[in-house]
C-alpha cells in the first residue's frame, strides 16, 4: 500500500502558468530576445529552467543564466503569486491526511519560492515536508528533488512511495528512483506524452486523482 505521495507543485497542486509565462516574457524582453508562441511557452513550465531557455528559446548558456536572474527577480516578487490552487486540491490532500498518508511538494522549484506559495494558497497545514530546488543549481533536476525528498523521509522502501505530477521529468526522475508516477492530465502535460514515458497510473481531474490516491 502506498502511504507517502510526493506532489509536484505547477500543474498538479497549482495553475501557475500565468506568473510562470509572464516572468519568461519578462526575462526574454530583458535581452530583447525574440518571445515563443504559447504552446513554447507553456513548455517552461515544469522543467529546470536554465535548460528550457536554451532548450526551447535557443539561448547559450550565459544568455539563459541571465535569464534565469530575471525572471527569479520578477517572480520572487509578483509572479509566484500569479497563481491558483486547483479546484478540490484542498480538499483532497485533507482527506489524505485524514487517512493517514504522509504528504511531501517535490519540486523544481526553487525551495524558497515554494514554501511561499504553499503558505500563500493553503497548502502548507497538509504538507510534512516542501522539497525544492536550491538557487545555486546544486540541485535543480527533478531526479535531485526526489532523491532529496527521500532523504528527507528517512529512506521509506521505495515501494510505499507515489510521484504525482503532470510532466515527463515527474515519471522519469522518480522512475530513477525506484518510485512510480500518477500522471495528472489537467495540469501542462497531455495523454500522448503520459503514455510514451510509460507513466504507472493516469488520470484525468482532481476528483479521480482524490480517488485513486485514497484507494492506491
Amino acid at each position: 500500500m502506498k502511504h507517502i505521495f510526493f506532489f509536484d507543485l505547477d500543474g498538479t497542486l497549482t495553475d501557475s502558468g500565468e506568473g510562470i509565462t509572464n516572468c519568461v516574457i519578462h526575462a526574454l524582453k530583458l535581452q530583447n530576445w525574440p518571445v515563443p508562441d504559447a504552446d513554447d511557452l507553456r513548455r517552461f513550465i515544469g522543467p529546470p529552467l536554465i535548460d528550457s531557455f536554451q532548450e526551447i528559446a535557443g539561448m547559450s548558456e550565459q544568455q539563459a543564466v541571465q535569464a534565469v536572474r530575471d525572471y527569479r527577480a520578477r517572480y520572487s516578487t509578483i509572479g509566484l503569486f500569479e497563481n491558483r490552487a486547483y479546484d478540490g486540491v484542498i480538499d483532497m490532500l485533507a482527506d489524505l491526511k485524514q487517512a493517514g498518508k504522509t504528504l511531501f511538494m517535490v519540486t523544481s522549484k526553487p525551495e524558497e519560492y515554494s514554501i511561499r506559495i504553499a503558505e500563500r494558497f493553503g497548502l502548507s497545514p497538509y504538507l510534512d515536508c516542501i522539497c525544492g530546488a536550491t538557487l545555486d543549481g546544486r540541485i535543480n533536476s527533478k531526479e535531485a528533488v526526489v532523491r532529496l525528498a527521500l532523504e528527507r523521509a528517512g529512506y521509506p522502501d521505495v515501494s510505499t512511495v507515489e510521484m504525482i505530477g503532470d510532466r515527463l521529468h515527474d515519471i522519469e526522475g522518480s522512475r530513477a528512483c525506484g518510485i512510480d508516477c500518477t500522471y495528472v492530465l489537467y495540469g501542462f502535460g497531455t495523454r500522448a506524452e503520459a503514455e510514451k514515458h510509460h507513466a504507472a497510473h493516469i488520470v484525468e481531474t482532481v476528483e479521480a486523482l482524490h480517488q485513486h490516491l485514497l484507494n492506491l
